[in-house]
């Protein structure tokens, strides 16, 4: 499976394909590991105010108790992914509970939303063949990044959005995350605050913010 190096050496052979291999469409922020009761509601609120709308891959056990957040995020025009159940390398696990884990998160995410979602990307970008099997059989896309604030660590909002952008392209996904429970900071403040900055340095190049659904055709990307 490819390592988080050969991820983003596939987003930059994505980003320097001919024009005419892709439509050009912006940028998407994209939101691990919620719902989170803490940290979605405020970084809904900074999407508000900055007049934009992101992708959230969200976490089966998360959905279970949190799930009225979900539907708040889906209500507010923010588009609604998978990202697994328990939040496990699906890489360490056997392959049947590789495919388990992503059925039972799949079923949660369409108990919780009356909907089945078009994106999956496996927690920590660590893909089994098992469960990059079950994904394309269960009919979603896979989907990594190309771009990343690494905020699960307690680096300030501007760091986060330095990282964020450094190399912000048309067709970029952004990684960011909205709940603390697996990385090592103590609040999503900074990524919260991080987001008018990063949307405004898209504006400035000319990129657009939407949801991964309105990007177009991702190429290669999602068969990294």
């Amino acid at each position: 499976m490819p390592s988080y190096r050969q991820m983003l050496e596939t987003a930059e052979r994505w980003r320097e394909m001919p024009a005419i291999e892709r439509v050009p469409s912006g940028v998407a922020i994209t939101f691990d590991d919620g719902p989170d009761p803490d940290c979605t509601p405020p970084i809904l609120d900074a999407l508000d105010a900055a007049g934009v709308k992101a992708t959230f891959f969200v976490v089966g056990e998360q959905l279970m108790r949190h799930h009225a957040i979900a539907r708040e995020t889906a209500a507010r025009g923010h588009e609604l992914a998978l990202h697994g159940y328990e939040h496990v390398e699906h890489d360490s696990l056997r392959p049947q509970a590789a495919r388990d884990d992503l059925a039972r998160a799949l079923g949660a995410f369409e108990a919780a939303t009356g909907r089945k979602p078009r994106f999956f990307r496996p927690p920590y970008g660590r893909f089994s063949e098992a469960s990059y099997d079950a994904c394309r059989h269960l009919g979603m896309e896979p989907v990594y990044w190309s771009a990343w604030g690494m905020d699960w660590e307690p680096i300030p909002a501007e760091r986060v959005a330095d990282l964020a952008t450094r190399d912000l392209a048309d067709g970029s996904i952004v990684l960011l995350h909205d709940s603390t429970r697996y990385g090592h900071r103590p609040d999503c403040g900074p990524t919260a605050d991080a987001i008018g900055a990063i949307a405004a340095r898209a504006a400035e190049a000319g990129l657009g913010v939407d949801r991964l659904a309105e990007l177009g055709p991702l190429g290669p990307i999602l068969s990294a």
